[in-house]
């Protein structure tokens, strides 16, 4: 299972699996927008869906926060168009 939190000192979600980190979502906050600007994975864990689970997991507390995402990423602009269900927090 991978743990999700935001760590707002270095602008990015981080997903960790038994304390390793394998997934940064990295973004740059405007008020209530977050411009998600790069996602990376560990190449050890890459194909294992790990980024999209972070990102998902990203996308629900920008939703609980009321806040809007405005994806500069290319993974994240296709992870949007490919999961409508996130349409509501797109800027």
């Amino acid at each position: 299972m991978v743990d999700v939190e935001r760590n707002d000192d270095l602008s990015r979600y981080e997903g960790r699996i038994e304390g390793e980190l394998i997934t940064v979502v990295n973004y740059v906050r405007r008020e209530n927008v977050l411009d998600i600007t790069h996602t990376r994975t560990r190449i050890r864990w890459r194909g294992r869906g790990m980024a999209g689970k972070v990102t998902a997991a990203a996308l629900e507390d920008i939703r609980a926060q009321g806040w809007r995402v405005h994806p500069i990423c290319p993974y994240t602009v296709s992870f949007l168009d490919n999961h409508p269900e996130y349409s509501d927090v797109q800027a």
